[in-house]
């Protein structure tokens, strides 16, 4: 089985390298933490092509459960089913709704399951999961039958930290935290995603880009995701370099920067420190 490594088009640390194939070694789930837009969705779907596995993703929303991973028992059908006399009612296991983990457990061969934003959940999802994530396996009451896994797939659980998970749950994960690339990490980053983008123009909008994450008191701080659609759009627009031409000491508000600011107080914040450095 191939081990997982930086490729071309995703540029992953050593670190992140180590803990991904720790964590398929030591056959436990690995929890990814980091900013929004760091890449910890894509790095499943990058993990599953370099494992030659197939991806299951299960995402994760404020009002989902930790039964629905499992499977669902749709009592409504059954008895509108019963009331119109059809023959499918008489089996109970017609009305099982299987979950994105049955449909893992039970693949012919060993998949990539994604929990992605665990953290969005009630804070006992986690914990109701414990046990069929150590022990690959759940019980299902209306047939009677334990679902077991014919292979233990490789699980990648991201959070953004919104809240605190459990320790019962994070004892039985492989941690690791994401953290901001680096400016040499980040050039390599958007080389391997716009290799045809011109060197002064990716030069002056990373100079902008890393000056905004450094003004104090943004609510959300631009993340890789934000700087590459920004990238995007400037060479669609073809906007000359002198647009973003900068120096470290002054601010600018840069064209399309509703790419990079994603609520109105970080835009009024930014416009209003650009104002004063100008004025300085």
């Amino acid at each position: 089985m191939a081990g997982f490594k930086s490729t071309e088009r995703y540029i992953a640390s050593r670190d992140l390298e180590v803990a991904v194939n720790a964590s398929v070694t030591l056959q436990r789930p690995l929890l990814v933490k980091g900013e929004p837009g760091t890449g910890k969705t894509v790095l499943a779907h990058e993990v599953a092509g370099a494992l030659d596995y197939p991806l299951i993703e299960w995402h994760i929303k404020s009002t989902t459960k930790a039964q629905q991973g499992l499977y669902e028992y749709d009592a409504v059908s059954r008895l509108r089913d019963g009331q119109l006399g059809d023959e499918r009612v008489h089996d109970i296991g017609n009305y099982i709704v299987r979950g994105k983990l049955w449909e893992a457990f039970e693949a012919d061969h060993p998949v990539v399951v994604l929990i992605d934003e665990v953290d969005k959940a009630d804070i006992e999802f986690p914990n109701d999961l414990l046990l069929e994530l150590d022990r690959m396996q759940f019980f299902v009451y209306e047939t009677r039958k334990t679902i077991s896994a014919k292979h233990r797939p490789v699980v990648i659980i991201t959070s953004n930290n919104e809240k605190e998970l459990p320790d019962a749950f994070l004892r039985r994960c492989f941690f690791h935290y994401i953290r901001f690339p680096d400016r040499e990490t980040m050039e390599r980053i958007v080389q391997a995603h716009y290799p045809d983008i011109k060197k002064d123009l990716a030069r002056e909008a990373m100079n902008v880009f890393f000056q905004i994450r450094e003004v104090p008191g943004l609510k959300k701080k631009p993340a890789t995701s934000e700087l590459l659609d920004w990238l995007k759009l400037l060479m669609v627009e073809d906007l000359p370099v002198e647009a973003l031409r900068t120096n470290e000491k002054q601010l600018v508000i840069p064209p399309l920067y509703g790419a990079l600011l994603k609520n109105e107080q970080d835009v009024h914040l930014f416009e209003r420190l650009a104002f004063l450095a100008r004025r300085g």
